[in-house]
C-alpha cells in the first residue's frame, strides 16, 4: 500500500521534537487561556499565572480539568480569549440542559483546523482525483463544514449534499461516481437496505471509502459495512469542543486513529480519581488544544473511554494512535446492578451473519427488576424458512449476549424496515425506566 502524506515532516516528526513543539505551544496556550475570565480564576487557584509556570509537559497535570458544564456556565462569552470581532465562525451543539456549548474560531484557527482535516483525509489515501459526498448535517454542527473544507483543501471534488433524502443520495453517488463519503455508520447501513428498492445494484456505485463518525459503533459494524459495499471504512474522531473532525483519524493501515499531537495533547485518565494512566490502559480521554486562539481549552474531559497505542504505526507516522471509542462514562447502562455499554451489545449482534442493518436496545421494568430487550432486524430470507430456525437464531443471539454482558436479554426478531431508521445519529437505546 502506498502511504500518502499531507505534511510528511510534521507527521513523521521524531518524538523528542514533537514533544518539544507540544511544550512550546502549551506555554503559549496557557498564556492565551489566561486572557479569559474563566481561566484567570481556574488557573489562578492552581497557582498558574503565566505560561512560564509550566516548566515541562508533565506540568500539564497541575492544570485543573475543564468539562462541558464549564462551557455552559460561561455561555456565551466567558471562554472567549479574543475580541469578538476577530471571530469569523462559531459552532454550537445543544445539550439536555437547554444551554448550548459554543466554540469560536478566528481565521487562523479555521485555517489550522482545515489543514488538520486535509491531513486526515490524505492519510486514508484520498487525492484530488476523488469525489467526496458529504452526507453529514451542515450548519452549527462541526462535522459537515469541517470535512467539507478539508476535502476542498486537498482538491477533491466536494458534493455538499448534507443528510437525508436517501434516494437522492444514492442517485448522486451513481451519477457523479462518488468515491468517498462522510456518513454515520447507521445511515450507511440504512442506505444499503434501500438499494434494491431503488433498483440499484452495488456494482453501479464507484465507492472506495467511507469516513465513519458522529456516533459510537463496533468493529463488527465497520467490517459489515466493508463487506456490504466492498470498500474501506475508516474510523475518525472529533468533538466540537476540539474544533470537530480532524482530531484523530485512521491511516490506510486501519490500526486505530492517529491523534495529531502537534495540535492536541491527549491524556488517558482514571475517570474516578483523575490519575493519568500509562499508554495501553483504558480510561477517559482528555484533550488540550494547542492551536486555537479564540477559545483555548485545557484538559477537557470528553467522557469517552479509550486507550493509546504506544507502538509506532506501520505507516511511519510518529503521532500516537487512539483506540476506537469503547464507550462513554455517561452512557453506561446499569441493569439490575450490572454495568453494560451499548457498544458491547452491538459488537455481539453485528458479528452474527443473519442480523441485518438495524437494531434497538430497550430497557424497561418487569415488576421491580430491570428488563433488557434487544430488537434486531434480520434478513428477509430468514422469515421464509422454518419457525424452528428463527427460534434457534434467537437462542444463539441470547447466548452470545449473555456470554458478553452476563445478562439474559429478551430477543425480538423483526423483518427489515420495521425498526426506526435514522438519517443522522441513530438512537439505539430506549430506556423507559425513569418514565415509569
Amino acid at each position: 500500500m502506498e502511504v500518502l502524506f499531507w505534511n510528511k515532516e510534521l507527521e513523521t516528526l521524531p518524538r523528542p521534537k514533537l514533544e518539544k513543539m507540544q511544550f512550546q505551544r502549551l506555554q503559549k496556550t496557557v498564556d492565551q487561556a489566561l486572557k479569559t475570565h474563566f481561566y484567570q480564576r481556574r488557573l489562578g487557584k492552581a497557582g498558574i499565572t503565566s505560561g512560564k509556570d509550566i516548566c515541562c509537559l508533565k506540568d500539564l497535570q497541575k492544570v485543573p480539568f475543564t468539562n462541558k458544564d464549564d462551557l455552559r456556565k460561561n455561555f456565551p462569552f466567558g471562554m472567549l480569549a479574543v475580541d469578538f470581532e476577530q471571530v469569523v465562525r462559531l459552532h454550537s451543539s445543544s445539550g439536555t440542559t437547554g444551554i448550548p456549548t459554543v466554540i469560536y474560531l478566528t481565521q487562523e484557527d479555521l485555517n489550522r483546523w482545515t489543514d488538520l482535516v486535509a491531513r486526515s483525509v490524505v492519510a486514508t489515501g484520498c487525492t484530488k482525483k476523488d469525489v467526496f459526498q458529504n452526507m453529514m448535517t451542515y450548519g452549527l454542527f462541526t462535522g459537515g463544514l469541517g470535512l467539507h473544507y478539508g476535502a476542498e483543501r486537498v482538491g477533491m471534488t466536494v458534493i455538499p449534499i448534507g443528510g437525508g433524502n436517501t434516494q437522492r443520495q444514492v442517485h448522486v453517488m451513481k451519477d457523479f461516481k462518488t468515491t468517498t463519503v462522510h456518513i454515520t455508520p447507521s445511515y450507511l447501513l440504512h442506505i444499503h437496505s434501500k438499494l434494491s428498492e431503488y433498483n440499484m445494484d452495488i456494482d453501479e456505485l464507484h465507492l472506495k471509502r467511507a469516513f465513519l463518525g458522529a456516533e459510537p459503533y463496533s468493529e463488527n459494524t465497520r467490517l459489515k459495512l466493508e463487506e456490504l459495499y466492498g470498500i474501506d471504512a475508516f474510523n475518525s474522531y472529533g468533538l466540537s469542543e476540539m474544533n470537530g473532525p480532524g482530531v484523530a483519524f485512521e491511516c490506510i493501515y486501519k490500526q486505530d486513529m492517529h491523534v495529531w499531537e502537534d495540535a492536541y495533547i491527549v491524556e488517558i485518565i482514571d475517570p474516578v480519581t483523575g490519575e493519568v494512566l500509562e499508554d495501553g490502559a483504558k480510561g477517559e480521554v482528555v484533550f488540550t488544544i494547542l492551536t486555537r486562539d479564540a477559545m483555548p481549552l485545557l484538559r477537557y474531559r470528553t467522557r469517552d473511554l479509550a486507550f493509546l497505542h504506544p507502538e509506532v504505526c506501520s505507516c511511519g507516522r510518529t503521532h500516537r494512535r487512539l483506540s476506537r471509542i469503547l464507550g462513554r462514562t455517561d452512557d453506561m447502562l446499569i441493569i439490575n446492578g450490572v454495568n453494560v455499554f451499548p457498544s458491547q451489545i452491538e459488537e455481539v449482534i453485528m458479528s452474527i451473519p443473519e442480523v441485518g442493518t438495524n437494531y434497538q436496545i430497550q430497557i424497561d421494568k418487569a415488576g421491580a427488576l430491570d428488563r433488557l430487550t434487544v430488537k434486531v432486524e434480520i434478513y428477509a430470507k430468514m422469515f421464509t424458512g422454518e419457525a424452528s430456525a428463527l427460534d434457534a437464531l434467537k437462542v444463539r443471539i441470547m447466548e452470545k449476549l449473555r456470554a458478553s454482558i452476563t445478562i439474559n436479554p429478551r430477543i425480538e426478531l423483526h423483518e427489515p424496515g420495521v425498526l426506526p431508521a435514522f438519517e443522522g445519529k441513530a438512537k439505539r437505546v430506549v430506556d423507559t425506566r425513569e418514565a415509569l
